[in-house]
């Protein structure tokens, strides 16, 4: 277990210090341009993915943290009986790395900060962080493990 518990800790600390580095450097909206499909700017998000419930009153802050802390919770629990499986514990281990990143800044900030933009001929994707990419490729991670052991048992 110990490995993927050090991946979590790992893409943790990779998290808030890039986040760290765009509060120190960016003012809120700040943006450069990297590519001509990509940016960073900086962006806080009060609400979930896609700014889901942003708008809310406050409330959300508090429900997503103790989501975020469940999750964790949860994923520990899994990674200690599952940990020989590769690809299910390192998915687990990103989702973990990532659950904890965005919860810390829920406790510090009241917000999520997110950095990495995409777009693409006047239509851009929601900002992001390094948390969320791990979040991502997390759930991908088990959606393959998912196929592969059905394939596997066929």
């Amino acid at each position: 277990m110990l490995p993927w518990i050090g991946l979590a800790v790992l893409l943790f600390i990779l998290d808030q210090l890039t986040k760290a580095l765009i509060l120190g450097s960016y003012r809120l909206g700040d943006s450069t341009t990297i590519t001509s499909f990509f940016n960073i700017v900086r962006v806080h998000n009060t609400g979930a993915a896609f700014s889901f419930l942003a708008s809310a009153s406050g409330w959300q802050r508090w429900f997503f943290t103790a989501l975020g802390i469940g999750a964790a919770l949860f994923i520990i629990w899994l990674l200690r009986s599952h940990a020989g499986q590769r690809l299910f514990a390192f998915s687990l281990a990103c989702l973990l790395g990532g659950a904890i990143g965005n919860v810390v800044d829920r406790l510090v900030h009241g917000y999520v900060v997110d950095f990495l933009q995409l777009h693409y001929g006047g239509w851009y994707f929601p900002a992001f962080n390094i948390a969320d990419a791990a979040i991502t490729a997390g759930a991908v991670g088990l959606i393959l493990d998912e196929i592969l052991r059905v394939r596997r048992a066929r």
